[in-house]
Order: C-alpha cells, then sequence, then structure tokens
C-alpha cells in the first residue's frame, strides 16, 4: 500500500532520504557536486512529502516557493530500488497539487544534464523544458523545466 505523507524539512525520515539522494548525486555530478548542493539546502524549505510503501520511506520530494506564481521542485529522490514503478509521478503530482492549493500558477525546477532518468520523468508527466532560471542561468551542465498548474 501506498501512502505520501506531508511534512516539512524538519521531518527525519525525510532528512534520511535526503543523505541518499546526496550520496547518489555526488556519484553522478562529480565535480559539480559542491556547486549544485549549495542551492539544496533544506533551511527554507516548508513543504515535503515522503512516499511510503507499506510503512516504508521510499521517496520523498520537495516545492519551496520562488516568486508570487511559482513553485520550485527540490529534493526529488526514489530508492534505487524502487525506480521504474512510477512512484516519481507519484510524488510530483502530490508536490503539484499541494503547490496549487498555495496559490502556484506554475512549477519549476532544475536537474543535471546527467541526471537522465529524472528528465524522462519530468518530461513524462508534462514538464517543458525553458531556458536556465536564476543561479542556473550560466550552468552548461543544468537543464530547466516547467509546468503549467
Amino acid at each position: 500500500m501506498l501512502k505520501l505523507l506531508r511534512t516539512d524539512a524538519k521531518d527525519s525520515t525525510f532528512r534520511k532520504l535526503v543523505i541518499d539522494l546526496d550520496k547518489f548525486l555526488a556519484v553522478t555530478d562529480g565535480d559539480d557536486h559542491a556547486f549544485y548542493n549549495q542551492y539544496n539546502q533544506l533551511d527554507d524549505i516548508k513543504s515535503v512529502v515522503v512516499l511510503y510503501e507499506n510503512d516504508n520511506p521510499i521517496g520523498c520530494g520537495a516545492i519551496k516557493q520562488y516568486d508570487k506564481h511559482r513553485y520550485e521542485v527540490k529534493r526529488m529522490y526514489i530508492d534505487e530500488s524502487h525506480r521504474g514503478n512510477g512512484y516519481g509521478g507519484i510524488i510530483i503530482e502530490g508536490l503539484e497539487k499541494w503547490a496549487k492549493e498555495l496559490g502556484a500558477k506554475m512549477c519549476i525546477l532544475e536537474t543535471g544534464i546527467r541526471q537522465t532518468g529524472a528528465i524522462r520523468l519530468y518530461q513524462k508527466n508534462g514538464y517543458c523544458e525553458i531556458n536556465n532560471y536564476g543561479q542556473y542561468a550560466d550552468v552548461e551542465d543544468s537543464i530547466c523545466f516547467q509546468k503549467e498548474l
């Protein structure tokens, strides 16, 4: 049985999943990991979801207000043993619903060009590539997406 729980960045289960995410990204991002990591702090994140399968936490994601009408998707992760089962889509849908409830008109996000699974997930869920925004504007190894809600 799947359960998507809303929480915040203080949640210890979310923090453990983020540790696993950061270990995964340290390998795939290689030398660029320190650059990206500086933009992935948890302090300003108030809206987090954790996906459970039979009370076992298997994934997470978060949204953070970017401006008046846009929320940024952050800290998306599915445990490697559970990838390919559509769980990322469940998390994205839950985050989009929450963003809409908070008044968002659009979700935006950034991922690394080496994160091919993440790129496929976002495209499959209706995200369109956009010009890199904010701190990612001149970063060649970043790819940014948006979706109108």
